[in-house]
């Protein structure tokens, strides 16, 4: 047990105080404490708690705290105090796990509690005065850069498969390579049993993974050892994942998770990975070659052009393309080709679209009388 030494302006807050109050014996919990001793901005705050949940909710309730009960069976509680959401968790010890979920019983033993989390640095915990209680080495592997299981790394990732990704998604945002030997080693070889996940949840730890500022370094391990194969076996160009990743930074573009997994993907096959419409759509339309010329920012717009740019590692005539004004509208519509006798239809789509080409080609430059006057051209 030590100081903690960023015990600040988030545990004082009077949203937190409230909650706090409330509940009596608790301490911050896994990632705010985790986040705080690394330097990292604290976004999200959760609490633990030896009492079981029904008191929990009891308590909260009665300081006046608004309360959501979903997760009662795993013995978290949502408290809402104004415009601060914390989660609340009872301590508790695993009685019988399958590799998806894990059956629970309640304990007062902080130790014990600590002992079920996956890693080392998110088993630490802290009290609202700031004292740092850290049983298993996570202060001291935080600053080495080292992500460890707690215990027997097998037996960990046994307990709850996803274990194997999110290792290597801590290792990406905390860690350093190699890293930890048996952590590394049980990993890959325990990686094919992550096909008995759902697609939703592998969906949700890859792109957490591609989001971190440099995923390029384990993305790379995890290809050369086979880790995406049960799960993303496209997952091969990491040679163009790091081009894509220099040409966000160089360009100052944000990191985005979907078009990093494009970036990563030797063809457009999201494997097991359960991904909305929206960005199964983007990765299919990235894998079609396109020209980085004024036509597909046109038709594309600005972000899917970026996108191509950026999977592109960059190139001085995009970006160039990228900070000109953007083009006017195209000065023709349906109505005008109607009004010129076209019947509605595929042939009008169609000829529309050749009139819209035709203008492209001549770098937007034509007006609305030069544009009917093609029309017409081309009516006969």
């Amino acid at each position: 047990m030590s100081e903690f030494p960023r015990a600040a302006a988030w545990m004082r807050e009077p949203d937190i105080a409230r909650i706090v109050g409330a509940l009596g014996d608790c301490r911050f919990i896994g990632g705010a404490v985790r986040d705080a001793l690394a330097g990292h901005a604290v976004h999200d705050i959760d609490l633990a708690t030896p009492e079981e949940p029904p008191e929990t909710v009891r308590r909260l309730e009665a300081a006046g705290l608004k309360v959501r009960t979903y997760g009662m069976d795993h013995g978290v509680v949502l408290a809402i105090g104004g415009t601060r959401h914390c989660e609340v968790a009872s301590l508790r010890r695993d009685v019988e796990t399958d590799g998806r979920r894990a059956v629970v019983a309640w304990t007062r033993d902080w130790r014990e509690d600590a002992a079920r989390r996956d890693f080392t640095v998110n088993a630490m915990s802290a009290s609202p005065e700031g004292r740092l209680f850290d049983y298993f080495g996570g202060q001291e592997d935080l600053a080495a850069g080292l992500v460890r299981f707690v215990g027997d790394p097998e037996r960990r990732i046994r307990e709850d498969v996803l274990r194997v990704l999110r290792f290597f998604r801590f290792t990406a945002r905390f860690g350093t390579l190699p890293g930890d030997p048996a952590s590394l080693d049980a990993a890959v070889r325990l990686a094919p049993l992550m096909e008995s996940l759902s697609g939703e949840r592998l969906r949700a730890e890859m792109l957490g993974l591609l989001a971190v500022p440099d995923p390029v370094p384990v993305a790379a391990l995890m290809a050369a050892r086979g880790v995406f194969r049960p799960i993303l076996p496209a997952a091969e160009r990491t040679g163009r994942l790091a081009r894509t990743v220099a040409a966000e930074a160089r360009l100052a573009a944000a990191p985005d998770p979907v078009r990093r997994l494009a970036a990563l993907l030797a063809r457009p096959d999201p494997g097991r990975l359960r991904l909305s419409a929206a960005e199964a759509e983007r990765i299919e339309a990235l894998a079609e070659p396109k020209p980085l010329d004024r036509a597909t920012l046109y038709r594309e717009g600005r972000a899917r052009f970026l996108d191509r740019l950026l999977l592109a590692g960059g190139n001085e005539s995009g970006e160039a393309l990228l900070a000109d004004p953007p083009p006017p509208p195209f000065p023709l519509k349906g109505r005008d080709l109607r009004g010129r006798g076209v019947p509605p239809g595929p042939k009008l789509g169609r000829l529309l679209r050749t009139l819209e080409d035709w203008w492209i080609a001549r770098a937007f430059q034509p007006d609305r009388a030069a544009c009917l006057a093609e029309l017409d051209r081309r009516l006969g």
